[in-house]
């Protein structure tokens, strides 16, 4: 194999013997190469050629030991594509044309590739099968480029992507790695990355021959939830051919580990039961304000929560660029589309069934069903998928072993904020006041000059608002489709009758417990069980207290 003169220009002697080249140039003709080179072509030329004459070598390579050293020469050179062409290496999308041999990316598409020029990014066109030739590689060379991109990433400014590469480093089982790891562990300042790195060197170090040393590393392991590290030691604890005080420490170390994996997953099954009982809040505090505080059984209220998860659906269709605004565009928007919808169905129906619950309950339910065909008409009756934003995409990492996922994390925190909004108004506001006025004693209300039909509206176009405001919160969980609300509806009205009518206080509690409850049941009776024994605790708390969890005092108890 032969590299042309600028490739030896760059990278000098000492490649000419790792890569096997013909010595038909002298070692002054390389520098003076070189210097030629250097005081004639701008840096980022000679780079970029560089680049250009390894990847030709790349192409020209007869063996799986020449492709393995042209490989440690790109990821010497310092250009982004450099790093890129070994990924695509690694991942087989790097292939060459039939014809003039270039180096281009194909990706699979039906019988034939789409192909794309690696180093212009040039779009070719599709092709067929045979038109193009992928570089193969094996094991072992797979091996080396992972260990080649693993060492790049440790120079990496990003200090994730740094940890990152120091974990890929530490699964890698090459001793020889240990000593890139110290090096690297001088010269970083991120506490993150020398957590890792000593984890990674501990972790080479399960395969060492030492056996004073492998008992070191496995006590330094014992306490680390990974599943790299637990298949590590279950082979240990059954390999016979090692000493049985390294066995028995394997087997110690894995007891640990399962003990921590036990309390992690205590752990999530409680986070995952707070984030369902913020839902259930969310759902069901709207309905605390129309059912608790004006007593009017609202079966629409599932629609008016489906009509906020539309608006969200709706504003990420106009903006298709701000998903990660659009979140914050859907919010009010949601607010206004279902409490504008509330003051409608309170003005239209609702003020002329008060003190009629029974009248309510059919009404909303024949509104409710007018909302769904009405959504089926414009929407389909297909289920629409609401993108997440990225920020809340992914997971928090608490430690090792341990995630909980942000999207769930910021809906309770949502749900908590919504909360406390709603408590601000009913306690801190003109309108709030007014609100508890008219609902403990409307006579008296009146009386004192409140304009009660007026607080009526805007008491219930409140509860239809935060309803929509849920739908936004739903959107983020689940597919948005006609039967959304109906999925919550029942919940909602569990929730508020067992946290107490018309207590906001107790919809929270009340939701929450109920969600934790039911997500340590579901383990052991499965999910839809879970909800039977949820009910049936309720029917049994109702009748011992038939006011729940916080019930109301004074005049609007006795009303």
């Amino acid at each position: 194999m032969r590299l042309p003169a600028s490739f030896l220009m760059e990278h000098g002697v000492k490649r000419l013997a790792s890569i096997e080249l013909r010595r038909t140039y002298s070692i002054c003709q390389v520098f003076a190469l070189f210097l030629l080179g250097a005081m004639t072509i701008p840096a980022d030329e000679v780079v970029a050629q560089s680049l250009t004459d390894a990847l030709e070598s790349l192409i020209a390579a007869d063996s799986y030991p020449e492709k393995q050293a042209v490989a440690e020469v790109i990821s010497s050179i310092d250009d982004p594509r450099a790093l890129s062409a070994l990924e695509a290496l690694l991942e087989g999308r790097l292939y060459t044309t039939r014809g003039d041999q270039s180096l281009v990316i194909a990706e699979s598409v039906g019988r034939g590739y789409q192909i794309r020029d690696f180093l212009t990014d040039e779009d070719l066109g599709r092709v067929g099968r045979r038109d193009v030739a992928r570089i193969s590689v094996n094991n072992s060379l797979r091996g080396v480029l992972r260990q080649l991109l693993a060492t790049s990433g440790l120079e990496h400014d990003d200090p994730r992507q740094r940890r990152s590469a120091v974990i890929e480093i530490g699964q890698s089982e090459d001793l020889s790695m240990i000593e890139v790891l110290q090096a690297r562990r001088d010269r970083e300042s991120n506490a993150a990355v020398l957590r890792a790195i000593d984890v990674a060197e501990a972790t080479l170090k399960l395969d060492s021959d030492d056996t004073e040393e492998r008992l070191a590393s496995i006590v330094a392991v014992s306490g680390i939830v990974n599943g790299y590290i637990r298949t590590k030691l279950t082979r240990l604890s059954v390999n016979e051919n090692i000493d049985p005080i390294t066995r028995q420490a394997a087997l110690d170390a894995l007891e640990n580990i399962e003990d921590k994996v036990a309390n992690y997953e205590i752990v999530k099954t409680v986070f995952f039961g707070l984030s369902l009982g913020s839902i259930l809040v969310l759902a069901a505090i709207g309905l605390s304000v129309t059912f608790g505080i004006m007593g009017v059984i609202n079966m629409a209220h599932g629609e008016l929560i489906m009509l906020g998860a539309y608006t969200t659906y709706v504003v990420q269709q106009v903006f298709p660029n701000l998903i990660d605004y659009s979140l914050f565009i859907a919010l009010p928007l949601a607010f206004a589309v279902s409490g504008l919808m509330g003051v409608f169905i309170e003005r239209t129906i609702i003020r002329l069934l008060y003190g009629r619950p029974l009248e309510t309950l059919l009404a909303t339910f024949g509104v409710s069903l007018i909302l769904q065909q009405s959504v089926r008409s414009i929407f389909t009756p297909l289920n629409r998928a609401v993108s997440t934003p990225s920020w809340m995409s992914g997971s928090l990492e608490i430690v090792s072993g341990l995630e909980i996922t942000l999207n769930r994390l910021f809906i309770l925190g949502f749900s908590i904020f919504v909360f406390v909004i709603l408590l601000f108004v009913l306690r801190r506001t003109r309108f709030g006041l007014q609100m508890r006025a008219v609902t403990q004693n409307r006579q008296m209300a009146k009386a004192m000059g409140i304009r009660t039909n007026r607080v009526d509206t805007l008491t219930f176009g409140l509860g239809a608002g935060i309803a929509g405001v849920a739908g936004v919160a739903l959107s983020q969980l689940t597919n948005v489709g006609p039967n959304l609300g109906q999925a919550y509806i029942v919940d909602s009205f569990l929730v508020v009758v067992f946290g107490g009518v018309g207590n906001i206080w107790g919809t929270l509690v009340s939701g929450l417990t109920l969600g934790v409850a039911n997500k340590l049941i579901e383990p052991a009776v499965g999910a839809i069980m879970a909800k039977i024994f949820v009910l049936v605790f309720i029917i049994i708390f109702i009748q011992r207290r038939p006011r729940g969890l916080f019930p109301q005092k004074g005049r609007a108890a006795e009303a």
